[in-house]
């Protein structure tokens, strides 16, 4: 799944922590107000890298859970999808100029329906307008019903190197709930035939959280797939949204809310087990062991650049190609017919772009960066605030100073990170973190405003402005559909 997680809790906490709401594409932002404004001082280069996310938009049933971009249509064109797909790819790269793209991923939707033909052709297609490393992660997301050895070795040989499978629960009572197509069969016949063809590069999606669900039947359910998984596991808490069926259930009385003190020792139960199988919690929602990490994920996290393509998707990256010169956070047409109308005719279905602001960007490091146990380095934070250090802005009297003595937060010679036990408080943490950011950005002392705030330098040395990234969020990442 790419970085879906992260997005909800992090894209409110920002847009509740800005005086006026504002936040990327959602009216006056944190240029408002008393805080001074300041403009991007235009990137005398573009920058070298660039992840690369892929939208595939259509699945065969919608889960109860899901109110991802998704469609289910009685037929897909797949050679105009393919087409549109290809010719966004190259138009979207040539406008941002990267050199090389570091990691490719195929969300969804169910990404696994489309046939290897058209994940060959983007990749494809990718290599010609940018340096495609022969080792880059090559991600695509998998639903257990579409996921047989032939179709996975078909993906395989067409460029892909890395599954994650949207297992989502190993109990066929808790799949019927969630709406899933496949079985607890299904699932552990998917995942042994991905790992037989990508092993060690595997990784299963797992839910918890469910209604009705205990303590000892999620127990249960993650030693069962401790037992099956292999390097990688992203857990998820399920998030009730509107609009999907399974909420409607709940909040209509048929089903029951799981308690809050539950969902949280739901989440250090499956923390400690994961840690005593030799995974590290390197993210909040995601284990890795024997250095398995998502670099496409992390890419995200780390606020680099990341370019969308597909209905839907989004991306944070400078236009160079157009005369752009300050990074973009930019949305795709999301209906799928629509998008393709506008591929067709311009080369891209770009819906939406806005200029993201020096705060701005250094919001959307705080807020992804404190989701891993690196936190956010000295140096990354310099790279998009060079006169305005993290010491400076965390390390006076506030919120941050009660927070590290709390020993939730941590501040020292490798930069901001959240201790153990503040890793799984951080939703509750981060609107205290951005409005002492936000009052220390207002303060005569904090100009001059950071200019260089993300891209590579000239040399093709990394002078990034990270941001965020799954599916959507602080004007988003790219989806996780399964």
């Amino acid at each position: 799944m790419a970085a879906r997680g992260w997005r909800p809790a992090a894209a409110a906490a920002i847009a509740a922590a800005r005086p006026g709401g504002g936040g990327p594409g959602r009216g006056p932002g944190p240029g408002s107000g008393s805080a001074p404004a300041s403009e991007p001082v235009p990137e005398p280069a573009a920058p070298a890298t660039a992840a690369l996310y892929v939208h595939w938009p259509y699945c065969r049933k919608r889960c109860s859970y899901c109110n991802f971009n998704k469609y289910v249509v009685p037929a897909v064109d797949e050679a105009a999808v393919r087409a549109c797909l290809v010719r966004e790819a190259r138009t979207l790269l040539h406008l941002s100029q990267v050199q090389s793209i570091t990691s490719v991923f195929f969300g969804g939707g169910t990404p696994s329906l489309a046939s290897p033909r058209t994940i060959a052709a983007v990749l494809e297609a990718v290599a010609g307008a940018a340096h495609l490393p022969a080792g880059a992660e090559v991600t695509l997301e998998a639903n257990p019903g579409s996921a047989s050895t032939p179709r996975l070795a078909g993906f395989r040989e067409a460029g892909v190197n890395r599954l994650s499978i949207g297992v989502q629960s190993l109990d066929d009572a808790e799949l019927r709930l969630l709406g899933r197509e496949h079985t607890a069969a299904e699932a552990r016949g998917a995942v042994e035939a991905a790992r037989g063809l990508f092993p060690g590069r595997t990784s299963i999606d797992l839910l918890f959280g469910l209604p009705g669900q205990s303590r000892d039947a999620w127990t249960q359910g993650l030693e069962a797939a401790l037992g099956l998984c292999d390097d990688h596991v992203s857990l998820y808490q399920l998030t009730l949204e509107r609009g999907t069926a399974l909420a409607a259930q709940v909040w209509g009385g048929a089903l029951p809310v799981p308690p809050q003190d539950l969902l949280a020792d739901m989440y250090q139960t499956a923390r400690a087990m994961l840690v005593a199988a030799g995974f590290w919690h390197y993210e909040v929602s995601n284990f890795a062991r024997k250095g398995a990490l998502s670099t496409h994920n992390l890419s995200y996290w780390r606020a680099e650049q990341y370019i969308g393509v597909g209905p839907g998707a989004h991306g944070r990256f400078v236009p160079w190609g157009e005369g752009g010169c300050s990074r973009e956070a930019r949305v795709q047409t999301l209906e799928p017919d629509a998008w393709m109308r506008e591929v067709q005719s311009r080369g891209h279905g770009t819906r939406r772009r806005v200029v993201l602001s020096p705060l701005e960007q250094l919001e959307e490091v705080l807020a992804l960066g404190l989701r891993t146990d690196e936190g956010i380095t000295h140096e990354r934070w310099g790279q998009f605030s060079p006169h305005l250090s993290l010491e400076a802005v965390f390390g006076v009297p506030g919120e941050a100073k009660d927070l590290q003595q709390q020993g939730w937060l941590v501040l020292d010679g490798g930069g901001l990170r959240c201790s153990w036990e503040g890793l799984a408080l951080l939703d509750s943490l981060l609107p205290d973190l951005l409005c002492q950011l936000q009052h220390r950005w207002a303060l005569p002392a904090a100009l001059p405003r950071p200019g260089r705030g993300a891209e590579e330098k000239p040399d093709g040395g990394q002078g990034r402005w990270r941001s965020r990234g799954e599916h959507n969020g602080l004007a988003g990442v790219v989806s996780g559909g399964e």
